[in-house]
């Protein structure tokens, strides 16, 4: 049907163990690392790439930019919430109904 396999679209099934394993075991060493009480000394979501300099020297700058970083995480959660949603009530691929954003513009 061309929709991504979620809890409401279904197809969840069909993806392989091995995948969810290797997921979850990644997850467990990056979370890990990051982790102070296990001895880590990064900061959840900074591993030192800043290859264009934009992340403030400041204390304040860098709460502040720390804090858009959320907020722009949880604006994309949202959106991609929203796609299963549409996807689920119109029983057809978002990028089946919105070809603009996700196929070619020149083909």
């Amino acid at each position: 049907s061309g929709r991504s396999p979620s809890v409401l679209n279904g197809g969840l099934e069909q993806v392989s163990a091995t995948y969810w394993t290797a997921v979850l075991l990644l997850t467990i060493v990056i979370e890990t690392i990051g982790n102070d009480s296990w001895g880590g000394t990064i900061q959840p979501g900074d591993y030192g790439f800043d290859p264009l300099n934009l992340y403030p020297k400041d204390k304040a700058g860098q709460m502040a930019m720390q804090e858009k970083e959320l907020n722009n995480g949880r604006l994309a959660m949202m959106a991609i919430l929203g796609f299963v949603v549409q996807e689920f009530v119109r029983q057809s691929a978002v990028v089946d109904q919105t070809p603009l954003f996700f196929k070619p513009v020149f083909s």
